[in-house]
This record gives structure tokens, sequence and C-alpha cells, in this order.
């Protein structure tokens, strides 16, 4: 495949179709799902995806800016989502409030909402908020101090260390920027999850698989607890583009499995497959059920599945791409 070329926003802007159509007061997706847990048991987790302006960085791979407003919204109003979902789905110990950019983004979450939306989370044991390196800052730490004794978990997308693709799909951050925003983070006992892409655009057959196995290991080197693997699909209208251009190939259920097996055998921490729209990318179809239900068993039991044959997917292991040495 050939080198990924530099894609100016305007082109990812303008191969994108249009955004959904959301209400302000109301979070755009909001359930309760099971998690293993640091403690290493299944724990209700109440997800709530918040309505708010899109992020205002453009990574190629992104999809989120479908579920997000144009603009700002007023203050009151996100933690009114919060308190509207809370009341409308089980009790629960732990909470994911993601919003399709960044939490500490005061454009996306006002920060007059902060204080409402800690007192919200009393008596929960953690919350998990997702945020871009660049907007982790004392804010982060104001918030878990402001929410103790509610664990605080930030995710970050870390995406891949590749440093050749890397700063063509997410010219927003650099490696560096997230060493650093670990740091912060983890100097301060705040908990980092990372995002890991399987298949971003660059990256074809083998070498994807290695690219995020390094990632993963190079995460956990940093201190992250949790990676989440998620196989980049088509959809956004960037990536549908750009696999015409035979610069995007399709990843499938085998070479997810591989990695997120390779994270857990490596025992450093929790590692799931991001198993959002799955049927995207299964393939075949002699053994993508198989597969599914393999993956959805490894998520909640951290342990490898049985090997599953089907000649059609088998993974062929590469080598160390050792020809692009990390920064």
């Amino acid at each position: 495949m050939a080198l990924l070329p530099r894609i100016p926003d305007r082109e990812i802007v303008a191969a994108r179709s249009a955004r959904s159509s959301l209400d302000p007061t109301k979070p755009y997706a909001h359930f309760v799902e099971r998690e293993y847990s640091r403690a290493g048991q299944i724990e209700d987790v109440a997800a709530v995806f918040l309505t708010n302006k899109e992020c205002p960085f453009r990574c190629v791979f992104c999809d989120l800016w479908q579920k997000t407003l144009t603009d700002r919204i007023g203050d009151g109003l996100v933690a009114g989502q919060v308190e509207w979902a809370l009341a409308n789905l089980p009790e629960t110990p732990h909470v994911k409030l993601y919003n399709a950019g960044s939490f500490f983004d005061p454009e996306a979450i006002p920060s007059a909402d902060l204080p409402r939306i800690a007192e919200l989370l009393a008596g929960k044991r953690s919350v998990i908020v997702e945020c871009h390196p660049r907007f982790v800052d004392d804010r982060c730490i104001s918030f878990a101090k402001a929410i103790s004794p509610v664990k605080l978990e930030v995710a970050i997308g870390l995406e891949t260390v590749d440093p050749q693709v890397l700063p063509r799909i997410k010219p927003s951050m650099s490696l560096e920027d997230f060493k650093s925003a670990a740091r912060l983070l983890t100097d301060n006992g705040i908990a980092l999850r990372a995002f890991i892409l399987l298949g971003p655009p660059g990256h074809c057959g083998p070498e994807r698989i290695d690219w995020a196995k390094r990632s993963i290991d190079y995460a956990f080197s940093l201190g992250v607890e949790c990676c989440v693997v998620i196989p980049v699909r088509p959809g956004n209208g960037i990536v549908d583009a750009l696999e015409k251009r035979g610069l995007y190939e399709r990843t499938n259920l085998t070479e997810l499995q591989s990695v997120v097996e390779y994270g857990i055998r490596a025992g450093h921490g929790r590692v799931f497959a991001d198993l959002w729209d799955v049927e995207r990318i299964a393939g075949c179809p002699d053994c993508s059920s198989a597969r599914s239900a393999a993956l959805e068993q490894t998520n909640s039991t951290q342990r490898p599945s049985a090997p599953i044959d089907c000649s059609c997917t088998r993974v062929i292991e590469p080598k160390r791409a050792a020809e692009r040495p990390l920064p």
C-alpha cells in the first residue's frame, strides 16, 4: 500500500454526508452495558453519549461527528442530559460519559456544568470520560478532586504508534503529546484508558496486526490500565473515498481476535475488542458469527477463547515492523 498522503480538513469535511438531527436537551444514546472491571468482576456501566458541539480536530478515521452539533450549547444543558440519563437508567456502580470529543473541552462540555455533573456522580465507584491530549490539563485534576471518592478514568485515543501513519490520520496529536498526558494523569492518580486502532488508512495486511500490537505494548508501558481495540470501519466519508483509492483496506474479525488476545496474554491490563457495528468488518460467512461470539466472551472473561479454524480468514503473523522505529 502506498504511503497515505496528508488529508486536508476541507477534504475530510467535503466527503461527509449529513449529520444526525439531535436534541440538545437529551443524550443521543444511553444504555447499561456490562464490562470486566479493574476489580476482576463483570459489573454494570451506565453508558451515556452526550450531545454537544463537534470536536475541533479532524481525524481521518473519525465518524463521531455524525452525532454532534455545529454550535456550542448553553450552560446547564449537558448537566441536564446527565441528570436525565441517570434518572432513566437502572442504578449502576460505574458511568461512562462519552461525548464524541473531549470532556474537558469547554466548547463541548461547558465548564459551568462540571460542578453539577460532579454532584450527579455522587455514590458511584468510577466515571470514564474521553479526552484529546490537548485538553488534558489542570481541569482533569480539579474534576477528579471534585468527584472524589469516585474514581476518574480518562480515555484517550492513542490510535497507532506508527510514526508514518499517526501524523497523517491524527495530525493534532504526537506520541509525545500522548506521553505527556499519560504522565499528568497517572501522576495524579487518574486512571488511563487507551483507544487502539486496527487497520487505519495507511495500514494493510499483516502489518496492521503488528502495529496494533506495538501500540498496545506502548500504551501499557506508560501506565495505561485498559486498552480498547477499535477496527476502523468505512462510513465516515473520507475512509470510503480512501478505500476506493486503495489507501484503506478493511480488517476482519480474525485480525481483531489476534490483537486482543495478544494484549490479554501480555498480562499488563484489560484489553477489549470494540464490537460496535461489528458486522461491517466480519467478512467471512463461515466464521464471523463464531468469532463475534468468541470476542464477546473474551471481553467478558479477559481470557483467550478456543481457536476457531477457518481457511479463508487465517492470520499470517507478521514480522516486527522494525523498518519504522518509534521516535
